[in-house]
């Protein structure tokens, strides 16, 4: 029987859970996601649980935050004097942005705090701090990719805290 091993294209359905039993991401309403096996597409916790399933295999596991997206670090809020925000901007805690870094990459950040005098922005994954329950099968085991990656997706699911589309 053929077991997933690195280089493999793997096609996998997939849940992802908190432990609080919220769905942070499945496949379940789009298709199955394939990854190359050893390529960094997922985190690394899960492309080590998928390392010698075999086809249709089942497995169900949780990944510790080391496993997956890290702690969640303090030192990753920073403050904005209400100055620096352009006024056209009216951000509200909980709102996603994109901040551009000084080589021009955008960053999401998650507004945690904003008043009248100043704006904290999170630049922690949302998934930090936070174990990952997965369910997972192996729905096929190939040498080529058969999937195609849509436009601007760098990496399959499993990366983002709701409503990949990739």
């Amino acid at each position: 029987m053929q077991k997933v091993e690195n280089g493999k294209f793997v096609t996998v359905q997939y849940k992802g859970t908190l432990d609080s039993g919220e769905v942070f991401d499945t496949s379940d309403e789009s298709q199955p996601m394939e990854v190359m096996v050893g390529a960094g597409q997922v985190i690394q916790g899960f492309e080590q649980a998928l390392l010698g399933m075999g086809l249709n295999e089942k497995k169900s596991f949780t990944l510790e935050p080391d496993q997956a997206y890290g702690n969640r670090d303090e030192e990753q809020l920073h403050t904005f004097s209400r100055e620096e925000v352009p006024p056209e901007m009216n951000p509200q805690v909980g709102d996603v942005i994109g901040l551009q870094t000084p080589d021009g990459q955008q960053i999401p950040a998650k507004i945690a705090q904003a008043d009248d005098e100043k704006v904290v922005v999170d630049l922690n994954h949302p998934l930090a701090g936070q174990n990952l329950n997965f369910e997972i099968e192996v729905k096929a085991i190939n040498d080529e990719p058969t999937q195609q990656m849509q436009p601007g997706c760098d990496t399959g699911g499993c990366d983002c805290s709701s409503g990949c589309s990739c």
